[in-house]
């Protein structure tokens, strides 16, 4: 019979280290290997017998149409590409109590009204809670199987007896296998779990929707390979303190990556919002100095995000820059183009950026929105009311073009913006669009302060 070992496995990364130490030289996480007593799966190599002949196909052969099955959250199935496909397995991290329990149960409740039959297996909770939620959600009619349970291996019995087309684990950190000495949480044990289950799910054509908690660096815990097993990989986004949440699309082998959905929290749940645009942006912001309005794209779906800065008087030499929802190194890229480009000096203040909302920004066409608000701020005048900007700011204090502008601009009109400030050769317009927007293109960074009207304002 093999003897257990003991083996100190990183958290983060799952690497096997020969002894314990605080840092993994991989990874280069602090205080993630845990030691974890292993019993051996697996044959270290193959007998001498040989396996089964695996068959060939072309690529050219006609392929079955993966089946989808609707949630009913018209959000969500955005997110996923129109529905979740049978026999996938789609995992969903995010922030303690953001709403991703919240979120599938809704989904679970919607789903099985549809004569699909979902069974719920929480790790966390017993039935009891779970009945609370779904009470104050206004589910507690609908046909959701409940179950309280850890161990893989009861699991699948149950679900072998009582098939269900979709089932949801809450959470895959709190599963565990029996055959493994090492506890719930650990690599050995999600990576085993999540396993267990993933083929479980693509024999029976059933969807699998797994809970991932995340770290406070905000990495789904424990194994990395995890994000590699699933088929899709959504992230619950959003700040406790505001209403809003998105659920993003980092990976998604049935659908487009990086789409997102946009709920609002609310004391019946989750509620969809429809056109986030309107609600993201603040009827008086004209008034306001430091504030602008960026024409952004979130995978398919163009969206207005109001910027606020605030640039004030700081301590000499050690001037704070306090980010939120956006790239630290993309503002101080910014800050320099704007001292050397534009004659402006921020290296006596203290600056504050925010994207209203909770949202978080990535994309760099956000670099002119962003430097127009600075300008505002540092000048104490406000952008002139009806103005939109979208650009990316190079090195050399040109502006380079985006992608998706007419979108961007169909999207700023709908909401009555009258100016849009875009780079010069941006993609050529369809005529056939009739923007009624008024078009402003803008070439260096230097003209961004006399095309927005702010060239004569003292600091």
């Amino acid at each position: 019979m093999a003897k257990n070992s003991q083996r100190f496995i990183c958290q983060t990364c799952g690497t096997s280290h020969a002894k314990w130490a605080g840092h993994c030289d991989v990874c280069g996480g602090w205080n993630t290997i845990v030691e974890e007593n292993n019993r051996p799966v697996s044959p270290k190599g193959l007998n001498k017998f040989d396996g089964n002949i695996v068959n060939f196909t072309g690529l050219n052969e006609e392929t079955p149409i993966q089946a989808r099955l609707t949630t009913g959250i018209n959000e969500l199935d955005r997110v996923l590409g129109n529905g979740v496909v049978q026999g996938s397995a789609i995992l969903l991290a995010g922030d303690p109590g953001i709403g991703k329990s919240t979120l599938l149960l809704q989904a679970a409740a919607a789903l099985s009204s549809r004569d699909t039959t979902v069974s719920y297996i929480s790790g966390e909770e017993g039935p009891e809670q779970v009945r609370l939620r779904a009470n104050r959600l206004g589910l507690s009619n609908s046909k959701v199987r409940l179950a309280a349970a850890t161990n893989i291996r009861d699991i699948l019995t149950t679900l072998k007896e009582n098939p269900s087309d979709i089932i949801v684990i809450d959470s895959i950190q709190t599963m565990y296998l029996d055959t493994l000495d090492s506890s719930p949480g650990t690599v050995s044990q999600v990576r085993g779990a999540a396993q267990e289950l993933i083929h479980h799910a693509k024999n029976t054509k059933s969807v699998l929707l797994l809970v991932g908690h995340v770290t406070k660096e905000g990495q789904i815990a424990g194994p990395r390979v995890l994000e590699h097993m699933v088929d899709t990989v959504l992230y619950f986004e959003g700040d406790r303190g505001h209403r809003f949440r998105i659920v993003r699309s980092i990976k998604n082998r049935f659908g487009p990556t990086h789409e997102i959905g946009v709920f609002e929290m609310t004391s019946k749940g989750l509620n969809e919002v429809a056109n986030p645009s309107s609600l993201f942006l603040n009827s008086e912001r004209g008034s306001i100095t430091g504030t602008t309005v960026y024409a952004g794209v979130e995978g398919t779906r163009p969206m207005l995000m109001e910027i606020q800065a605030l640039v004030a008087p700081g301590h000499p030499g050690s001037p704070r820059r306090a980010i939120v929802g956006w790239d630290n190194n993309r503002l101080a890229m910014i800050l320099a183009v704007l001292e050397t480009k534009a004659g402006l000096s921020f290296s006596a203040n203290d600056i504050y950026l925010n994207v209203a909302g909770g949202i978080k920004i990535s994309e760099p066409a956000a670099d002119m929105a962003v430097a127009a608000a600075l300008i505002s701020s540092i000048k104490n005048k406000p952008i002139p009311e009806g103005m939109v900007f979208f650009g990316e700011i190079g090195l050399s204090g040109e502006l380079r073009p985006v992608a998706q502008s007419e979108s961007r601009l169909k999207e700023s009109e709908k909401l009555g913006f009258t100016r849009a400030l875009l780079p010069a050769h941006s993609e050529q317009l369809n005529e056939k669009a009739r923007l009624g927007i008024n078009i402003i293109n803008v070439k260096e960074i230097s003209e961004l302060i006399t095309l927005i009207g702010l060239e004569t304002l003292e600091k």
